[in-house]
This record gives C-alpha cells, sequence and structure tokens, in this order.
C-alpha cells in the first residue's frame, strides 16, 4: 500500500508547461496531433497546461476505471472556466456532491423511458420535414442544416418552441455555443465575449418562456414542465434563476453533441457503401410502416453496431476534466492537490488492444457474440461514465437511431467532390467544409 510519504517522492508526471498563462491551450485546440505527438514522447501519462492550469492526461480504459470509482473521494468533475462561465452556476453540469445528486435525480425524468416513447411522434414530425426539404433543395451543405434539425427537437421537446433554429434563441445558442472551449477573454469581439453576451441574452429569453409557463394554469409535460413542478428533498422549487441554467443544458445537452454524432454517421457511411447496403437491408427487413417504437428502433441491431463504430471512432467529445482533491498515486506519478486532470475520451477509443485497426471503420467489431465495449472496463466511453455519465445518453441514442432509420428507408446521399473533410474538433467534431451533399430520394 502506498503511504502518504511514498506519494510525495514519487515523480510528477513528465511534460511541458508551454507559455505563461496560456500554456498549450492554443496548441490542445489547433494541432489535430497534439495529443499523439505527447503519447508517443511520454507515454499515456503525462503533464501539460491548458486553460491557465497544470493538467496531467490520464489515457486508457484503467486510467478511466481509476477516475470514475474514485468521484468525490481524489477527484471531482471540473471544466474550463470559459465552459464554467457560460454553463452558469447552477447548471447540474458544473456542480458537485449531493446538489448534483438531487438535480441529477430531477432532471433524469425527462430521460425515463416513457418520456423517451412520448417523444418519438414529435421527433419523427421534425425528422420528416428536414428530409422533405433537404429532397426539394438536392445540393446542400449538410452540417448547419443538421445543428439546426437537433436544436429543433431539442427546443421542441424540452421548452415547446416551434422552429427554435430560426428564433433569435437560435441565433443566440450558435454564438454561446462557438465560446464554450476557449480562452476566457472577456472582450467583445472575442468568441468568449460573444458567448457572455449571447448568454445574457438567451437567458432574457428563457425567463420570459419560463415566467409565462408558471402562470399558466398547467406547466406543460415538457422537460421545462416537469422542473417547474419538481421539489427537492427539503420540498423546495427551483428557483428562477436554477430553471435557467438547467434548461439551457437541456438544450445543450440535446443539441452540440447529437449533431456532430449524427454528422459522422451521414460521412462514415457515405465513405462505406458496404455498411450503407447492410443498413438499408436491415430497415427493408423489418418493413416498418407508420411511426417508429421503441421496440422497433431496438431491434435495429446492426444500425446500433454502425453507431457505436461512429461514436468510437469520432467521439462527438473528446474527453472530460476532473480536479484532484487529494494528491494521489497513479501509475508510478504522484498528481498533485489542486491540479486538472483530463480522461481521453478519443484516445481511449484508440487502443489497438481492445480495438485492432482502430483507425479502421468496422462496425463489426461490435458484433453482439464479442462486442469491443465489453472487453475492457470504461474502454468504450463516447457518453463518459461513472457518477457523471452523461444524462441525455438514452435521448440521443434515441434521435440517432429515429433519423439514421429515416434517412435509410426513403434517401440517399452522396459527398460532393472538391470539398474538404478533415474534422475540426472544437466545440464538437465536424467536416471543415460543413459535410456537402448531393440528397435525394431512394
Amino acid at each position: 500500500m502506498t503511504t502518504t510519504e511514498d506519494k510525495l517522492n514519487l515523480p510528477e508526471p513528465p511534460g511541458e508547461n508551454g507559455l505563461p498563462f496560456i500554456g498549450e491551450t492554443i496548441a490542445f485546440f489547433s494541432d489535430p496531433n497534439f495529443n499523439q505527438k505527447r503519447i508517443e514522447k511520454y507515454g499515456k501519462i503525462y503533464r501539460t497546461n491548458v486553460f491557465g492550469s497544470p493538467t496531467v492526461m490520464m489515457i486508457g480504459s484503467e486510467a478511466n476505471t481509476f477516475l470514475f470509482r474514485n468521484e468525490n473521494k481524489y477527484v471531482v468533475s471540473t471544466w474550463p472556466k470559459s465552459t464554467r462561465v457560460l454553463l452558469g452556476k447552477k447548471s447540474l453540469a458544473v456542480n458537485n456532491g449531493s446538489f448534483h445528486t438531487s438535480r441529477r435525480k430531477l432532471l433524469y425524468d425527462a430521460f425515463q423511458p416513457r418520456a423517451l416513447a412520448s417523444y418519438i411522434p414529435t421527433m419523427e414530425q421534425i425528422t420528416n420535414n428536414y428530409l422533405q426539404k433537404w429532397e426539394q433543395t438536392n445540393q446542400l451543405t449538410w452540417y448547419p442544416e443538421l445543428r439546426n434539425y437537433t436544436f429543433d427537437i431539442a427546443s421542441n421537446l424540452f421548452v415547446s418552441t416551434d422552429g427554435g433554429s430560426q428564433s433569435r434563441v437560435g441565433h443566440y445558442f450558435e454564438v454561446w455555443c462557438a465560446g464554450l472551449f476557449t480562452i476566457p477573454i472577456s472582450l467583445p469581439w472575442t468568441k468568449f465575449g460573444k458567448a457572455l453576451t449571447a448568454r445574457r441574452k438567451l437567458l432574457e429569453n428563457l425567463e420570459q418562456i419560463i415566467l409565462k409557463r408558471q402562470q399558466d394554469s398547467s406547466p406543460g409535460e415538457d422537460a421545462l414542465g416537469l422542473l417547474i413542478q419538481a421539489e427537492d428533498e427539503e420540498g423546495n422549487s427551483l428557483s428562477l434563476e436554477e430553471l435557467k441554467d438547467q434548461v439551457l443544458l437541456l438544450l445543450f445537452a440535446g443539441h452540440e453533441t447529437l449533431t456532430s454524432a449524427i454528422a459522422s454517421f451521414c460521412l462514415l457511411t457515405a465513405q462505406h457503401p458496404d455498411v450503407m447496403q447492410r443498413l438499408r437491408e436491415e430497415q427493408d427487413r423489418l418493413k416498418i410502416t407508420g411511426t417508429p417504437t421503441l421496440e422497433n428502433l431496438k431491434a435495429m441491431t446492426y444500425l446500433e453496431q454502425v453507431l457505436k463504430e461512429v461514436m468510437r471512432l469520432i467521439p462527438p467529445v473528446g474527453g472530460g476534466f476532473r480536479e484532484a482533491v487529494e494528491t494521489f498515486e497513479f501509475g508510478g506519478y504522484r498528481i498533485p492537490k489542486g491540479w486538472n486532470i483530463q480522461y481521453q475520451i478519443a484516445q481511449t477509443h484508440k487502443d489497438e488492444e481492445v480495438y485492432p485497426e482502430s483507425d479502421r471503420f468496422n462496425p463489426d467489431r461490435f458484433d453482439h457474440k464479442q462486442p469491443a465495449d465489453k472487453q475492457a472496463s470504461f474502454g468504450y466511453i463516447p457518453f463518459g461514465g461513472g457518477l457523471r455519465e452523461c444524462i441525455g445518453k438514452e435521448f440521443a441514442r434515441l434521435e440517432m437511431r429515429l433519423f439514421a432509420s429515416k434517412l435509410l428507408q426513403n434517401y440517399q446521399w452522396e459527398l460532393l467532390p472538391n470539398q474538404n473533410l478533415n474534422l475540426v474538433t472544437v466545440p464538437t467534431p465536424h467536416p471543415r467544409d460543413g459535410l456537402k451533399v448531393k440528397f435525394s430520394r431512394r
């Protein structure tokens, strides 16, 4: 057993501090091979300095298992300052301990199976509208359209607002998202400064929606209605300030990362016609007519394999941050109290021992006979893990499956030539030129 004295005598992880104040933040954002270069130089545990804090990268399923199982003992969840400020002090995402636990229970009501099943008709209607629109357009830049699509669904289901992407809220939301993972310099022309202004305007709009709803005889059946009626353990309702922060988080969770995953699905299936063919055969075999049920969607086993492989190869979130609340030892190194840690989703998913030929798109690695995600504890973590696993995980999986099913049944798409398909990774991965496609009915 490692004693406190032993821990103090251990070396800190190797690495570099970078420039004063900003450290290696610019390279962290701009260099797609940032982690790979440092892993080759230092190994799977190394030190850097990003967002103004000394940060240890801990990579692989063993590191994930250690961090997720020692939540609130050695580490607590944290975010870069820009993200914390823009999400808000009351947001579930930036809180820990008992407050996090109690709020997570309240928010979970919006993601229970009964709630998910009730979302399907609205999801289907909005999906059909967008698919018909894209068919008429014929050639389009798909990624911005997919952002509008997921935002319309999130704003409709969570706050009962139709056409949210074309409203002022939709515009402010895009500016706000763009500042979430930036250097927090609050000048009017920086992404962070613009995002702060957008947050203020977003909250003003959300406040009007909430106050109107609180005055209605019924607060409604959507996520906002559930939160307005919710009470914590002491029987207290959520304050207006907290309602605004939690709704903002729900809109973000139901939009940003989901758009990335759907865009990656569209890209990778277009690049792999053999996979596309098998997906179509499954849809034709299931012969789903009318509005699909949860059971229909669960029967799409090959689609599930493909979606898993999409999120393995291009995870919507590259990693998650923790803060050391006690000095601890891992992998022969001392991680000092107060330092930040990042666990790496993208790098975990490249582990050749778990995922041979990890750079290859191969949905068969998730075949039910010997699925790769069952071979290592926390070796597959597109939604994070442990106490902080993404609360909207099942909502995202539902929307992805419904969208893919409708798309595959009735439409075809092909990538247009002469476009840059390299991925921009911030705030979430997407093709640099926005995914230009020719779109038509099957």
